[in-house]
């Protein structure tokens, strides 16, 4: 075996172990978890099926395996959908993003620790790469500069749109009143209500970093990337922010995690 061929060995295994460690990740931690391990027993009962000569389990498995594509596409669309978002946020695909001021971040920091002082529910979500237009089309458009008494008032008792979530896009408030999907991962803590389970789903379909103060006790979370980070101060968030936004992080970077949900 020449050199050649040793080095697209090593290059082609290289490739797809790499492949299958990033597969293995994504799915770490998440629904897909269990039922990967399900493919994984129906494969090996395939082969130890075959083995013993076991013709009908055998037959009945190859049928089954044999439409195996489509059956991953309809398991993991979620999984799958999250990952090829990953793959075109890196770095080597992106575009310059625009600045996040420091003024937007102390502004929503402050907003935020008001509204936990007097234990006023919010959701505020800020659009990074992915689009968000769909979760749009049903809310109030504003495009307004943010600002900290007119975000603060949307999130007042006595508004109209205080138990929607306002999109925060480029340092303006886009819209407001919006209607996000859920999350329904079987790991989220039973206790959190709608707010931190549309803050989650959110998360789970795009790159969005999203705010949550809880009504209940006024706690503050930050979400992203389907995990959750709770009861964070001012400081805290601010930091957070900064590091996540300003920074133009990859979408590899972790938050500060003093309590993680996910």
């Amino acid at each position: 075996m020449n050199w050649t061929v040793w080095a697209r060995t090593i290059a082609d295994i290289a490739i797809v172990s790499f492949i299958t460690y990033h597969i293995l990740i994504a799915f770490r931690r998440t629904r897909a978890a269990p039922m990967v391990f399900g493919l994984a027993a129906i494969f090996a009962l395939y082969f130890i099926s075959k083995s013993l000569g076991l013709v009908t389990v055998a037959w009945i498995l190859s049928s089954f395996l044999g439409s195996i594509i489509i059956i991953l596409v309809v398991l993991f669309q979620d999984e799958l959908r999250r990952g090829l978002t990953k793959v075109g946020l890196q770095r080597m695909f992106k575009k310059s993003g625009s600045t996040v001021y420091d003024k937007t971040v102390e502004d929503l920091t402050l907003v935020a620790s008001r509204l936990s002082k007097n234990k006023v529910g919010a959701l505020i979500v800020i659009q990074r790469e992915v689009g968000l237009d769909e979760f749009v089309e049903e809310a109030v458009q504003l495009d307004a500069i943010l600002n900290r008494k007119l975000l603060y008032a949307i999130f007042m008792k006595d508004s109209p749109l205080h138990d929607g979530a306002v999109l925060i896009e480029e340092g303006r408030i886009k819209a407001a009143g919006c209607v996000l999907p859920l999350s329904f991962s079987p790991d989220i803590d039973p206790n959190l209500g709608t707010r931190h389970r549309a803050a989650l789903g959110i998360s789970e379909q795009s790159d969005a970093i999203t705010i949550v103060v809880s009504e209940e006790n006024g706690a503050i979370s930050l979400v992203r990337d389907g995990r959750m980070v709770r009861n964070l101060d001012a400081a805290m968030l601010r930091d957070s922010l900064h590091r996540l936004l300003q920074a133009q992080p990859s979408v590899e970077q972790e938050i500060d995690e003093p309590e993680r949900e996910s």
